[in-house]
């Protein structure tokens, strides 16, 4: 990943010293003694879950004194299971995690082992240091990162040319005019699975990475004041453009990744054209084809530009998925992360999700267009930020993401959307 702004919330933003107040819980079991470790993760069927299974065997075969016992837990529950669990002192030694101020208040906690003298020498030569810095507060690394996952839009190429779309859309307009031509085709022209809040959110997300440039977006990361009138403008530009109806009948009743009927269902059986999605949704959209493989006329391009606003052209959106290990974990737990960082782990992790590894040697065997493309909109990114909702905090981004859905459903307007974020900020 080539030097660029990067916006990842607290975890760059914040300045100064923390002090942590959790004993260390980590063991310092030899290799001889019998080590236990639990690891939870967001694959719940197929490719991702079977990679998880393959990488636990591999690494138990290799450490004869460890066992690892995995947990598969959906993604929309995740978050709100493991925040209990790490509250309650009886966090998983080994989870993923999303980084931003979500990575920051666990630090702040003392819930996470601090990695950074356990990064191996080996790892560090496959994943760059703009990669860490997703995974890095105060100057401390706590997570490893595995893949890179920049949003956009993710279509089927079919669809698009039976509707007579010739090329990607490059600006908000030209995606206003593709709508249109794809609605005569009798498909829903954008999946949108606002039953889960986030989906839709990152709509707003992207209008607003659009109007607001990178120093007002990282001024807002640290103080979660929505005053600035480009948050207003983000808010509205995505009121009018729903005012389309570019979605799916049913949107705010339908799920992103479960099932046919989800949105990614919906792509994955060309029942819709295309949909916002991070880097992972070819994973999905593939578990939820009928022979569940990969779409084959599967495209990407970036989310289109809009004139007039002061985010800076080619800007993206996006996180870094990693791992972390709990403060209490033992030190084998480490030693897994720098294991599933290798590189035939990395290249197996990409065949297995479909998403865009962080080790630069396996990135080297991404053969699918798609792939390229995101890899190409990212590298080439002159400023990227990671989810709002991420940046932000479980609590307000969570806030942010109902807020967004509200305006959706015609509960509120752009104006008491951007009220209700404030208000969640100044709870905190």
């Amino acid at each position: 990943m080539k030097a660029k702004k990067l916006l990842i919330g607290a975890a760059v933003l914040a300045a100064g010293s923390l002090a942590l107040t959790a004993c260390s819980g980590t063991s310092d079991s030899s290799s001889n003694s019998k080590v236990s470790m639990t690891l939870w993760q967001n694959s719940t069927t197929g490719p991702g879950q079977q990679y998880w299974k393959d990488a636990i065997a591999a690494f138990e075969k290799a450490n004869p004194n460890v066992t690892i016992k995995m947990q598969s837990i959906q993604n929309e529950d995740l978050d709100g299971k493991l925040q209990t669990a790490l509250n309650s002192g009886d966090a998983p030694d080994i989870f993923l995690q999303r980084g931003g101020g979500k990575m920051a208040a666990m630090v702040q906690a003392g819930q996470l082992m601090d990695l950074t003298g356990k990064v191996s020498s080996d790892t560090k030569k496959v994943i760059s240091s703009g990669s860490f810095k997703a995974e890095t507060y105060q100057d401390k690394v706590w997570a490893m990162p595995l893949a890179v996952l920049p949003g956009g839009l993710f279509y089927s190429q079919d669809l698009f040319k039976a509707a007579g779309i010739t090329e990607a859309p490059a600006t908000i307009d030209d995606l206003s005019a593709d709508v249109q031509k794809l609605k005569s085709t009798g498909v829903a022209p954008i999946a949108l699975g606002a039953k889960d809040a986030w989906p839709a959110a990152h709509w707003f997300y992207w209008f607003a990475l659009r109007e607001c440039s990178g120093a007002t977006m990282e001024k807002t990361a640290d103080s979660k004041s929505f005053s600035d009138p480009c948050w207003t403008k983000a808010a509205q530009d995505l009121q009018d453009f729903a005012g389309k109806k570019p979605f799916n009948d049913g949107f705010l009743t339908t799920s992103a990744q479960q099932g046919a009927g989800s949105s990614a269902g919906l792509v994955a059986n060309h029942k819709a054209a295309m949909e916002l999605m991070g880097a992972w949704d070819p994973g999905v959209i593939a578990s939820l084809t009928p022979d569940q493989k990969p779409l084959p006329d599967l495209g990407f391009y970036p989310f289109p530009e809009l004139s007039g606003g002061k985010g800076e052209p080619g800007s993206i959106m996006g996180g870094v998925d990693g791992y972390s290990c709990s403060v209490k974990a033992p030190k084998e737990c480490a030693d897994f992360l720098n294991f599933i960082a290798t590189t035939p782990q990395q290249v197996a992790y990409y065949k297995a999700f479909n998403s865009p590894p962080v080790n630069t040697d396996a990135q080297k065997s991404v053969t699918e267009p798609y792939l390229k493309d995101v890899l190409a909109a990212y590298n080439k990114a002159p400023y990227v930020s990671q989810w709002l909702d991420t940046v932000l905090g479980q609590n307000i981004g969570n806030a942010l993401n109902v807020a967004v859905v509200d305006m959706l459903a015609g509960k509120t307007d752009a104006k008491g959307m951007i009220q209700a974020a404030n208000d969640a900020a100044k709870k905190g």
